[in-house]
């Protein structure tokens, strides 16, 4: 599965974005998706994911109820939502799929960069 992130950009801090990112290869197969980041100098840290049918959703503690994770299968598409964003937002957001019953996640995709200014 090879696995193509955009969306990313400037914005000032109570803004919003919406980050896609567009699964292509072998996507018949049940993915969770999920979305990380990294800020600078920082450890990846795990941002949110959906399970393959959408019915079910996890958060990082501290962008739950401003990010929502949607996807879209028959695009192969999982999009980040982002609203009320602050400048601890900033960092590069990935995102990464992995078999439903598979505990790490296998596939990565490049990574696109989230600046929020205050």
């Amino acid at each position: 599965v090879q696995l193509q992130a955009s969306g990313g950009g400037l914005v000032q801090a109570g803004g919003s974005l919406r980050l896609s990112c567009a699964a292509s290869g072998r996507t018949s197969s049940n993915y969770v998706m999920g979305w990380f980041r990294q800020a600078p100098g920082k450890e990846r840290e795990f941002v949110a994911a959906i399970s393959w049918s959408g019915s079910s959703t996890v958060y990082l503690v501290s962008v739950k109820g401003r990010f929502t994770i949607s996807r879209d299968n028959a695009k192969n598409t999982v999009y980040l939502q982002m609203n009320s964003l602050k400048p601890e937002d900033t960092a590069v957001y990935y995102c990464a799929a992995r078999g439903d019953h598979e505990p790490e996640y296998n596939y990565w995709g490049q990574g696109t960069l989230v600046t929020v200014s205050s």
